[in-house]
């Protein structure tokens, strides 16, 4: 009965213990990271903040573009997915009516013979 207790609680512990240490490195690594993109973007600010802003936008929209075109071929190839599997859902079809076709005429030739 004790063990169950004492795993319980070492459990809980455990869990506490290490989403304290993970957020602790979590924030570490977030804060490193923001001083250098901050460190990064400080000269293009400083030559002139209103090119920086321009050039900001023409990268959205050279990425807003590169986005639409990503979108485009992977809705043409999903297009093109789909027909296959249409053809060959169609294909099968036919197979199989004509073997149930086939099935049914058996069943009726053999009944007719009784």
């Amino acid at each position: 009965m004790s063990q169950k207790d004492g795993f319980a609680s070492g459990f809980f512990a455990g869990a506490i213990f290490g989403s304290v240490v993970g957020g602790i490195v979590g924030a570490l690594v977030t804060t490193k990271r923001d001083s250098e993109q901050a460190a990064e973007e400080e000269p293009q600010m400083s030559t002139n903040s209103v090119e920086a802003k321009k050039a900001a936008k023409r990268r959205q929209m050279k990425a807003s573009d590169q986005e639409n075109m990503e979108m485009e071929t992977a809705r043409r190839s999903l297009e093109d997915k789909i027909a296959q599997l249409n053809a060959t859902i169609d294909e099968v079809r036919q197979q199989l009516g004509n073997v149930n076709g086939n099935s049914e005429q058996v069943i009726q030739d053999r009944s007719s013979k009784q």
